[in-house]
C-alpha cells in the first residue's frame, strides 16, 4: 500500500487529478447504479408478488387446495387447467408432508421459513421470499397460513411460486447496461479531469518554464504575465515570482554597484599606498637618502593608507553579511571620541581642506564599529566632494545632534529621497563627476539608521544660499546612562 501511494505521489499533477476526478466519479456512478438495480429490484419484485397474491386470492383456490390434499402427490400429475400453466401450488402440512397440485410446474423445496409459517403464522397474512424448485430454478414463493375450522393455529400451510427467470433476466440487462454507462461515465470524466487539469496547469507549466529558464541562464528580467484583476492562486504565484525576480535583479544590480564602488574606494588608498612605497624603495635603489622628517610622514601616510585599507575591507565583509550576522555587543559609547577618531582618519584623506570641529560630549548605546562606520562615511562624503582648499564644518550639539556641512555642489532634489538607500550612489558621481551624492555606506533605509540596539534618524538636504550638503545624524535614546556616560 504504501509503494502505492508513493508512485501515486510521484505521479505528475495533471495525472494525479484526472486520477482523483475519475475516482470520485467512478464512486458516485457507483453508488447511483447500485441504488438504482436495488430500486428496480424492489420494484420488479413488489410486481411478482402482486401476481402471487392474486393467485392466492383468485376464486376457486380452496377447490384448487382440496385437490392437492385429497390427491397428495408427491410430484406434479396431468393439468386439470385450474392453475396458470407456469405456477407452483403445493401444501405443506405440520407433519412435514408435501401434497403437489397436479397442475403444478414443479416441486417447491421447502424452506424453513414455510415451516416456521405453520408453527407462527397468523391468519390472512401472506410471506413472501426467494426460493427454488427440484430442478434449481429461482422461485419467488407466497407462503399462506391454513386454518382448519374452529382452530386458533394453523395446521397446513399453501406454498405458491412463480418463477423468477425472466425478473433477473431483467436485473442482469440492467446491470449490464449500467455498467457499460457507468465506464463510458468514468472514461469521460477522466478525459474531462485531465483536460481541464492541462488548462488549469498552464499558468504552472509557465511559472516552470520561466523558473527553469532563470535557473538555465540566469536571467532575471524573465516576467510572467500577469491580469491586474486576477486573484486566484495562480495569479498570486506569478505576482509573488514576478516580485522575487525583481528582487534578485536589484540584488544582483546592487552587488555589481557594491563591486565597483569597492574598486573605486580601494584605488585611492592603494595607488596612495604604492605611489609612497615606490619613494621610498626608489630612494633605498639610488642611494639618496630621503631627509627624516619626509621619511617619518613618508612612513606615517603609509601606517594610515594600510588602516585605511583594512578598515574599507572590514567595511566590506560588514556588508556582505546578512542582517542576522552582524552587529557587535550594544554598549554605551562616547559618540565625541567616536568623532575624534574619524576626523584623524578625514583629515587624512583630504589635507588640503579645513575641518572645523565643536563637539560636545555626548554617549549613546551602539555598536561601536557600526557607530564609527556611519560617522566615517558622513565625514568621507564631505571630503570627496568638497573643492579645494573648502572647509568642512561638523557640529556636536550638547543634545546630541551631528552636522557636517561641506560647500561643495550639493545633492541634487531628486537624488536626496535616495541618499540613505542601501548601496546607492549617485550617476553623477559613478560617471566621474564630484558631486555630493555619495552614500554614507554605514546608514540604512531612508533616512533612519539603526547604528545602536535603538532608532536614531539621519537626513541630508541642499542648503541653497551657500551651496554644499549637510548631513545631520541624531541618536534618539531614552536611557539617562546614554546620555550622561558610564560612572
Amino acid at each position: 500500500m504504501n509503494r502505492v501511494l508513493h508512485r501515486f505521489r510521484t505521479l505528475p499533477i495533471r495525472t494525479r487529478l484526472s486520477l482523483l476526478v475519475a475516482a470520485a466519479v467512478a464512486f458516485a456512478v457507483a453508488a447511483v447504479s447500485v441504488t438504482c438495480w436495488f430500486i428496480v429490484q424492489g420494484k420488479l419484485y413488489d410486481q411478482v408478488d402482486g401476481d402471487l397474491q392474486k393467485i392466492v386470492q383468485r376464486p376457486g383456490q380452496d377447490m384448487a387446495i382440496q385437490q392437492a390434499v385429497r390427491n397428495c402427490n408427491e410430484n406434479p400429475q396431468s393439468s386439470t387447467g385450474l392453475l396458470r400453466n407456469d405456477s407452483y401450488l403445493e401444501v405443506l402440512q405440520a407433519n412435514g408432508k408435501v401434497c403437489v397440485h397436479s397442475d403444478s410446474v414443479g416441486k417447491i423445496n421447502v424452506a424453513g421459513s414455510d415451516k416456521d409459517v405453520i408453527k407462527s403464522g397468523s391468519a390472512g397474512e401472506i410471506y413472501f421470499h426467494n426460493g427454488s424448485d427440484e430442478d434449481g430454478n429461482a422461485l419467488r414463493v407466497a407462503t399462506v397460513p391454513l386454518f382448519a375450522e374452529g382452530s386458533s393455529t394453523p395446521d397446513a400451510a399453501l406454498l405458491i411460486a412463480l418463477p423468477l427467470k425472466n425478473t433477473q433476466s431483467t436485473l442482469n440487462e440492467l446491470a449490464l447496461i449500467l455498467l457499460l454507462v457507468s465506464g463510458v461515465g468514468v472514461i469521460g470524466a477522466g478525459a474531462a479531469g485531465l483536460a481541464v487539469a492541462r488548462a488549469g496547469l498552464r499558468p504552472i507549466d509557465k511559472l516552470t518554464e520561466a523558473v527553469e529558464h532563470v535557473a538555465r541562464t540566469e536571467d532575471l528580467s524573465v516576467r510572467i504575465p500577469v491580469e491586474e484583476d486576477a486573484e486566484d492562486e495562480v495569479a498570486r504565484l506569478s505576482r509573488s515570482f514576478n516580485s522575487m525576480n525583481s528582487s534578485l535583479a536589484n540584488s544582483r544590480e546592487l552587488q555589481q554597484q557594491l563591486i565597483a564602488d569597492a574598486g573605486h574606494e580601494l584605488r585611492t588608498p592603494l595607488t596612495s599606498l604604492r605611489t609612497n612605497i615606490e619613494l621610498l624603495a626608489r630612494s633605498e635603489e639610488t642611494g639618496r637618502p630621503i631627509p627624516e622628517a619626509d621619511r617619518k610622514a613618508l612612513l606615517a601616510s603609509v601606517k594610515a593608507q594600510m588602516t585605511e585599507l583594512a578598515s574599507l575591507i572590514g567595511d566590506l565583509q560588514e556588508l556582505s553579511r546578512s542582517e542576522g550576522q552582524r552587529g557587535e555587543r550594544v554598549q554605551v559609547v562616547s559618540l565625541e571620541d567616536t568623532l575624534e577618531a574619524a576626523l584623524r582618519r578625514a583629515r587624512l584623506r583630504g589635507p588640503e581642506l579645513t575641518i572645523d570641529a565643536d563637539l560636545h560630549p555626548w554617549y549613546v548605546r551602539a555598536e561601536p564599529a557600526a557607530l564609527e562606520r556611519a560617522v566615517v562615511n558622513i565625514l568621507d562624503n564631505a571630503v570627496k566632494f568638497s573643492p579645494e582648499g573648502g572647509s568642512i564644518e561638523v557640529r556636536l550639539t550638547p543634545d546630541g545632534v551631528l552636522t557636517v556641512r561641506d560647500h561643495g555642489p550639493g545633492i541634487p532634489e531628486d537624488e536626496l529621497p535616495h541618499v540613505f538607500d542601501r548601496f546607492w550612489r549617485s550617476p553623477s558621481a559613478r560617471s566621474g563627476r564630484r558631486r555630493g551624492g555619495g552614500r554614507p555606506r554605514g546608514c540604512r533605509g531612508r533616512g533612519r539608521g539603526r547604528a545602536d540596539g535603538r532608532r536614531g534618524a539621519a537626513r541630508a538636504r541642499k542648503r541653497r544660499p551657500l551651496g554644499g550638503a549637510v548631513r545631520a545624524l541624531r541618536g534618539v535614546f531614552d536611557d539617562p546612562v546614554a546620555r550622561r556616560g558610564p560612572t
